[in-house]
């Protein structure tokens, strides 16, 4: 029973930069991962665009934001809560903010 304990402290134990649970952050990163081929080009494709002040970013983000939909709507490839999450984080610029420099 000791160890039920130990684990149910780990997950209250919030992330010092956010009101979040240790879970919660956990579950929110393994959303830029795994996604449909399509998805994660597009996504590490504006990633590295934003890092290196590409000339096309709005090209990228149209890309991205396409793949979002297309994953979301049209496949059923994420959950509607994982598309809010990456259209929030990498499209919108609210939530957790991303490293641009």
């Amino acid at each position: 029973m000791m160890g039920n304990d130990k684990l149910s402290t780990q997950m209250q134990i919030k992330d010092k930069t956010s009101s979040k649970s240790v879970q919660d952050v956990i579950r929110e990163k393994s959303y830029e991962y795994g996604l449909p081929e399509y998805l994660q080009n597009d996504l590490d494709a504006y990633k590295e665009g934003l890092k290196n002040h590409s000339p096309i970013l709005d090209c990228l983000w149209g890309e991205l934001y396409g793949s979002i939909n297309l994953a979301e709507i049209n496949e059923g490839a994420i959950t509607s809560e994982h598309a809010d999450y990456l259209r929030k984080k990498f499209l919108w610029g609210g939530g957790d903010s991303y490293e641009r420099d």
